[in-house]
């Protein structure tokens, strides 16, 4: 991998993406740095190829959506404000108040969302200057308005609608400061202003970039985001009157991406496994437009595995993974609650109570074998106790989580250095073959759109508005590549005869379950208005699995056999002779063999959670920000 690279001058030459203090290195030599003007900064191409590159290393995001995207929710973490994962947060507990997201951005700084719009207005404002072609400025501009449409969804989806600042404000003297008192934009006008940014970008886009500019936007990465946008604006979040024509734009859209992603190369990739992440770039490095190697990464931010630190880009992904046993920081650890939603091999739900609806009957439930025939998206997402899962280049090594007696009362961990806090860890897009040495050095590709969301966007929004048939085709094309079975109906485990919304949960199951720990449950559960119907009264679990003890000592003493004898016995015989807990009732939180609480309380999500409200800081800074209706104010969000 490496960073982006951007083709200057309709493909002369290339520059390396730097931020923004790198376009004083190319002025050092020419003018003291008080005689900088626009005019200086865009007349020189060189410079201005820097200035857009420093608009995507501003905005990229990270793993799950964070990095580059919203402050507040990155910091907590999306995984951990669902069932997903674990921690005590105020969004979980109930305590949210306006002073809690403050992602409008009051402060002088140059890493809030204002501040990364202004320099996306300054690049646009004075990118005429440039003496850069023509049909090159008109992709830059489409690339910063991308990113101007990235930045305002980003608000918009929080607190409904902002301020829309379209030009670069004063930003010295009462001028300025009367310039910034700006009113909200209505929830309709914020939503409108997106989408017009959207359309002009695709526009001037390319289908596919050249291979040494692999990541940017292309036209179908657009597309897609414009189809998230829309089908976020149908959704009952904003649409409280479930008007047809919004849901009719969502489908539209993701129909429209749909249509370029495929004609560029894009697509489903062939195995839902760990090389659909670690598959990267563009398939030529040099001039030749190229089709991307990984038809599923429609939206990515590149990384590298360099340790520099000028030239190093690297995420933490693998090393936040890997159990601390095997020097990781095994901080990303699934819940019970997430390992047993998964479905079984057939695609039906797991018939947890006995009596469950549609669950499956050919793959009966046991919860003491709970990783038997599920779908193998769960073998690919959840490393659980004895489970095969290649690491650091050895391809058998297997994970053991396990506890045993030191004595009647007391129990050890095989994880010495460190036990998972679930006893699960994420192995989704854990890359096998990264050293010890290199595991803060991941550079596996974070893929912000997959192909995936993009039939998964259409088959929502077509069931909502009657078009069954392409809802159903998308769905049992995400599980007909994930492997499960398609049964003598052909139907991969769907419910057949589901319409509109129950068909649309469908769909939302399904991207709980393929999209899981990538950061975009959070988001489906609150545009949908189901936090509080779905999580509120619930506490997270997590499962310890202790080692019987032996009649004579209290020891560890499957250590030496265990791996042998999963080769002539088979693991399912190893947790059956071997292993005593309940995964059936959950007991208290001594970890003895059994299912156990993470939340102190059950999760309480607020109403007024929907859209936040606006930070005291901000209103006083900008008196003409008024309060959301949910937060005491007159302003309503959903208008």
């Amino acid at each position: 991998m490496k960073k982006l690279y951007y083709i200057a001058l309709a493909g002369l030459f290339s520059m390396a993406l730097l931020d923004i203090t790198s376009c004083k290195k190319v002025l050092d030599d020419k003018v003291p740095e008080s005689t900088y003007t626009a005019t200086l900064l865009f007349s020189d191409s060189v410079v201005a190829v820097q200035y857009i590159n420093s608009i995507y290393t501003a905005n990229l995001p990270g793993w799950a959506g964070n990095g580059g995207s919203l402050s507040t929710i990155s910091t907590t973490g999306p995984g951990n404000l669902t069932e997903e994962s674990y921690s005590s947060n105020t969004f979980t507990l109930g305590t949210v108040t306006t002073s809690t997201v403050g992602d409008l951005g009051s402060a002088n700084a140059n890493n809030n969302n204002y501040a990364k719009i202004r320099n996306i207005n300054d690049f646009i404002s004075n990118l005429p200057a440039s003496p850069i072609p023509v049909p090159t400025k008109n992709r830059f501009k489409a690339q910063a308005l991308f990113w101007r449409a990235y930045r305002y969804f980003d608000l918009v989806r929080l607190y409904g609608g902002v301020p829309l600042v379209l030009t670069p404000l004063p930003v010295v003297g009462n001028a300025a400061k009367q310039a910034d008192e700006l009113p909200r934009n209505t929830t309709t006008q914020t939503f409108n202003q997106i989408v017009a940014d959207l359309d002009t970008a695709i526009v001037y886009l390319p289908n596919n970039w050249p291979g040494q500019d692999y990541g940017r936007i292309t036209r179908g990465a657009a597309q897609a985001f414009l189809g998230r946008v829309l089908l976020t604006w149908a959704s009952p979040q904003f649409n409280t009157t479930n008007d047809a024509s919004r849901w009719q734009a969502a489908y539209t859209a993701s129909t429209n991406a749909i249509t370029t992603l495929t004609a560029s190369g894009y697509g489903l990739y062939p195995t839902w496994d760990v090389t659909m992440w670690t598959t990267q770039g563009g398939t030529s490095t040099g001039a030749a437009i190229a089709k991307p190697v990984n038809p599923e990464a429609v939206m990515v931010t590149e990384y590298n595995t360099l340790n520099d630190q000028n030239l190093g880009f690297n995420n933490t992904l693998t090393e936040s993974n890997t159990p601390k046993s095997l020097g990781g920081a095994g901080s990303n650890a699934p819940t019970w609650n997430e390992v047993i939603a998964f479905p079984m091999l057939d695609g039906k739900v797991p018939n947890l109570t006995g009596s469950t609806p549609n669950a499956s009957t050919k793959y009966p439930w046991d919860p003491v074998h709970f990783y038997d025939n599920r779908d193998p998206r769960f073998a690919q997402t959840i490393a659980y106790n004895g489970c095969l899962w290649p690491l650091q280049g050895n391809t058998t090594n297997r994970l053991w989580t396990y506890y045993y007696y030191t004595s009647s009362t007391k129990t050890a961990t095989t994880e010495a250095s460190g036990a998972s806090s679930t006893g699960f860890y994420c192995r989704k897009a854990v890359d096998p073959n990264l050293s010890l040495a290199n595991l803060p050095y991941s550079g596996i590709n974070w893929q912000e759109i997959r192909y995936a969301e993009v039939l998964l966007n259409q088959a929502e929004a077509a069931a909502m508005i009657g078009n069954s048939t392409v809802a159903y085709n998308d769905l049992i094309a995400i599980r007909k590549r994930a492997g499960i079975e398609a049964g003598t109906d052909g139907m991969y485990g769907l419910t057949t005869g589901l319409t509109g919304t129950s068909l649309a949960m469908a769909v939302l199951y399904e991207r709980q379950i393929e999209f899981a720990y990538e950061g975009k449950r959070y988001w489906d559960l609150r545009r949908w208005r189901l936090l509080e119907s779905t999580l509120n009264g619930i506490k997270r679990e997590g499962l310890t699995i202790v080692l019987k003890p032996n009649s004579s000592s209290y020891t560890d003493y499957l250590a030496a056999t265990r791996n042998s004898l999963i080769t002539t016995s088979g693991l399912d015989a190893i947790y059956t002779q071997y292993f005593s807990y309940s995964p059936v009732s959950v007991g208290s939180s001594s970890k003895l063999g059994e299912l156990f609480y993470l939340d102190a309380t059950p999760i309480a999500f607020q109403p007024a959670d929907y859209f936040f409200g606006i930070t005291p800081n901000a209103i006083i800074s900008d008196p003409n920000l008024q309060q959301n209706n949910t937060w005491g104010g007159p302003f309503d969000p959903t208008k």
